[in-house]
């Protein structure tokens, strides 16, 4: 059975997740820093500047809510987050980027501004990729849809 473009659409992106986890993995190899994994830099650099919850991190959708508990504990362990009760609310905890994250935000960031840099010239232009994100985000927008319909099979 030959799959539908929607089938094929979900295993790319599954894919092409995948692939950029490898592709950060690389990265940090690369610096030899072996004290965070690719899915937590990731939830640090999405962090980035702000000041924010864990319940904040899920409720924006990237990650599940056990797996950020546990990434944000390790990631405070290892000196990558700083944890401080919320002035407002001494049951909610906050967490932001230590100097050591700041750091690491920015290796990331000059990864993909490297990458933006060498994908200059090539067939993937910056009209394709704004098509791509029209269509991921129409995706996004469908999916949530179906994760809110009450409905059964």
């Amino acid at each position: 059975m030959t799959p539908t473009p929607y089938y094929e659409a979900i295993q790319l992106i599954e894919r092409l997740h995948r692939h950029f986890l490898d592709v950060l993995k690389v990265e940090l190899d690369k610096k030899n820093i072996q004290d965070i994994n690719n899915v937590q830099s990731m939830i640090l650099y999405n962090i980035g500047d702000d000041e924010m919850t864990v319940g904040e991190l899920t409720i924006r959708g990237y990650y599940l809510g056990s797996n950020v508990s546990y990434n944000v504990k390790k990631m405070v362990e290892n000196d990558y987050l700083v944890q401080e009760r919320s002035v407002h609310d001494k049951r909610s905890i906050r967490v932001k980027l230590s100097d050591k994250g700041l750091e690491l935000k920015k290796l990331i960031s000059d990864m993909f501004d490297r990458h933006e840099g060498q994908i200059e010239g090539s067939e993937l232009t910056g009209d394709k990729l704004k098509d791509l994100n029209s269509t991921l985000q129409l995706l996004e927008r469908f999916w949530a849809q179906q994760a809110s319909f009450s409905g059964g099979f």
